[in-house]
Order: structure tokens, then C-alpha cells, then sequence
């Protein structure tokens, strides 16, 4: 939608529309800014917060950056989605607008190869892990192992391997799915998953929420179904691996999202994410901790500096519930106040619009929502926001009978 024009200094570009951006995109509204959004889907729910919206891909670059320049923005920011990182920091760079990331660094927190290799380097613990080109054998490597398309997001070229006869397959869809034609195959850490949202000050690593993350199975291996407040499983041993693992990749300012499998040998970084995360970490943050990472990362993006984040228990438990939707297109949604009726409950977001097509799921996109509910303790915050789940229906049809 159009709104008034704002002063030039209160232009934000946000890349992304998506439900990953929505929380980013409401508190730049709250806070008064004129934002421009850039999604390639014309019905991207976070367009209803942007004063104008530009259908482009966050990853054509050239496209991106001539309409940075048009608008002549103040700041630009890629929160929820890692390939945009990279993108927002070389626009930012290129028309020297203050901005958290450092370039070099981007390109290391946007590619999974470069991580790993870049995590060897400065001794953080993770993964054993090989690349493998299309010209390279297969042969020597190990099962259960987890294969990935090191330059791609939303489990997009990702799947795990149990038995070695499905690991060439594997690799194959990898590179496939692979901008450089790599698959990055990786040893299957067994064992809970948590992931530790920070934010960054001069250099300063603060670690906020710590947070257990419930996933799917496959064939939504990796998808998060869950994020449960505080977590059950992280120690010191937790952050103290998130910390090393900013440092490493040469982060000194702004919000790190960091998910770390812990296995017999301890905890193993699985990946670091130099932005917000994408499942309503910045919301449940806020909730838990009274720490608005929003406000923080807006402020970083607009060249001012933040004060350090100072967290203090708000409640006794978090959690965000997703919400997994049926195949069809989309009828209608049923039970939302009803859902919001439950105790404890304080936000129910619904993703779709009535006439989306629901295919299987499969990656984080294809989730249909989240609920945010809290309690005296994680356990309660966790059943009140699975009753509100519960209470969320999806009417569909049958898209191709329809067509």
C-alpha cells in the first residue's frame, strides 16, 4: 500500500515480505519509518506494513541496489532469510550507509561451505564435513550423515542419510539445488537441538534466549515445528560455542542466530545466521527477556548505536508453536479467536490468504503460521500454545479438482 512521504532519513528497505520478516516489518512501522519492502510475491503478508512494496527477488542484487539508490534510503536490512544478508550488506557498503556486517563477513554467514571451512580455521566446534564438486567422488564418506546445498536456505538441496546407498542420490540433489553445483555433506550429529538468539555490540557477544527447537521429520527434516523457552539442554558450554562462532566469522555488531546440535562429544555448531531469525525469535525474545531484538536490529541498520541488551525474565516459559497446514488451496481459517482465546496466549499469526495453495510440507515456507503463548513454566507455555494449535483449523480443496 502507498502511505505519506516520509523524510529521506526515515527510508528503510527491508528485503523480504515473507512470514519470516513479519515481526521486523511491524515494529519499523511502530517505530514511524517509511518502508519500502522487496518480495517477489505479490501476496507476501508482510506487505500490509510496508508504505511501498517493489516485486523483486531479495537475490537480484542489480535490481535491489538501483532501487536503494532510487528511494534513497537510510538503511537497509535482510532480517528472517540468509541469502539477503549478503545482499543488504554489499548495497549498504557500496553507498556507505552505516550497517552492522562487514562484507567479508557476510559472505562467510551466507555460505555453509565457507563456515565450515572458516570454523576449522578458529577451532569451533562442529560437524565433520566434506565438500563434494560434480566432478568428485563419493566414495570414503560416511553414514548417517546430512547432506546440503551449502548456499541455499529453507532446506532447500537438504536431506539426511541413514544408509549409504541413498547418500550418491542425496548429493545429486544437493548440487543440484546448489548455486556452485557443491553439496556440502556433513556428519549426522544425534541429539536435542538449540538454538541461541545474540546481538552484538562493538564486539561484545550478549547471548539472549536459549531455546529448544523442535523439528519435523523428515521429508521436513530441519523444519522447525517448535521454539520452547528456556531451553532444557543448553549450559555455558551452549553459548560459549555460539560466541566462538561470531567471532569467528568476524561479527561485531548486530544479531546473530545460531543452531547447535548437542551429541556425545558436546555441542557442535550447526550453522550461524548473521539476522534475526525467521521463526518469531525477535517476538519471543521480547516476551521472555523483555529485550526487544527488533528495535535492536532497526537501530543497528540505521547506523545508530544500540545500548547492550540487558535481559530479565518476564515470564517463566515461551514458546512458538507453528502451525502445519493441510494439502489444497486454501478456503478459509477457522477457530483464530478461539485460539486467541486460550490463556496465555499473546498472538496468533496466520501466514495465508484464502486461494493459497497448500502443497506437502517440506520446507519452513510451507508452515501456515505460529502461535506465541507463555506460562509459570516452559511446560505450561508449551501446552497452552499446543491447545490454541489445536483449536486453528485450515479449510481446503482439492486444488486440482478445482482448476
Amino acid at each position: 500500500m502507498e502511505g505519506d512521504e516520509a523524510p529521506e532519513g526515515d527510508r528503510l528497505l527491508v528485503l523480504g515480505a515473507g512470514p519470516a520478516q513479519l515481526g521486523l516489518l511491524a515494529a519499523a512501522r511502530e517505530r514511524g519509518l517509511f518502508v519500502i519492502a522487496v518480495d517477489r510475491d505479490p501476496r507476501a503478508p508482510g506487505f500490509a506494513y510496508a508504505d511501498r512494496r517493489a516485486l523483486l527477488s531479495t537475490e537480484d542484487e542489480p535490481a535491489v541496489e538501483r532501487l536503494a539508490r532510487s528511494e534513497g534510503v537510510a538503511g537497509v536490512i535482510a532480517p528472517g532469510t540468509d541469502w539477503p544478508v549478503g545482499v543488504a550488506a554489499r548495497i549498504a557498503d557500496h553507498m556507505r550507509l552505516s550497517h552492522p556486517l562487514s562484507p567479508a563477513s557476510a559472505v562467510l554467514a551466507v555460505s555453509k561451505l565457507r563456515q565450515r571451512a572458516r570454523f576449522d580455521e578458529a577451532g569451533v566446534p562442529q560437524p565433520r564435513w566434506r565438500a563434494v564438486g560434480r566432478d568428485d567422488s563419493t566414495s570414503g564418506l560416511s553414514v548417517p550423515a546430512v547432506v546440503k546445498a551449502p548456499d541455499r536456505q529453507g532446506q532447500r538441496g537438504l536431506s539426511p542419510v541413514t544408509r549409504g546407498m541413498g547418500l550418491a542420490d542425496a548429493v545429486a540433489w544437493a548440487q543440484a539445488a546448489s548455486r556452485t553445483g557443491t553439496a556440502l555433506v556433513e556428519e549426522l550429529v544425534r541429539g536435542p537441538e538449540v538454538t541461541v538468539n545474540a546481538f552484538s555490540v562493538d564486539g561484545v557477544f550478549h547471548p539472549l534466549t536459549v531455546t529448544d527447537r523442535e523439528t519435523a521429520d523428515p521429508p521436513a527434516f530441519g523444519v522447525a515445528l517448535a521454539h520452547v523457552w528456556p531451553s532444557r539442554y543448553a549450559d555455558e558450554r551452549v553459548v560459549e560455542a555460539a560466541r566462538r562462532a561470531a567471532e569467528a566469522l568476524g561479527i561485531e555488531n548486530g544479531p546473530t542466530y545460531t543452531q547447535i546440535r548437542l551429541g556425545w562429544e558436546g555441542p557442535r555448531v550447526i550453522e550461524l545466521a548473521a539476522r534475526l531469525g525467521g521463526g518469531h525469535d525477535a517476538e519471543l525474545c521480547r516476551t521472555a527477556l523483555g529485550v526487544d531484538l527488533n528495535a535492536l536490529a532497526l537501530a543497528a541498520a540505521l547506523g545508530e548505536r544500540p545500548e547492550p541488551p540487558r535481559p530479565e525474565p518476564q515470564v517463566g516459559g515461551a514458546v512458538t508453536q507453528f502451525l502445519v497446514p493441510p494439502e489444497g488451496r486454501l478456503v478459509a481459517t477457522e477457530g483464530e479467536d478461539d485460539a486467541r482465546a486460550v490463556e496465555g496466549v499473546l498472538d496468533v499469526r496466520l501466514y495465508r490468504l484464502p486461494g493459497h495453495e497448500f502443497g506437502p510440507f517440506r520446507t519452513g515456507p510451507d508452515r501456515a503460521g505460529a502461535v506465541l503463548a507463555v506460562g509459570e513454566s516452559r511446560e505450561e507455555a508449551l501446552a497452552r500454545a499446543r491447545r490454541a494449535t489445536d483449536l486453528i483449523r485450515f479449510v481446503v480443496s482439492d486444488a486440482e479438482v478445482d482448476a
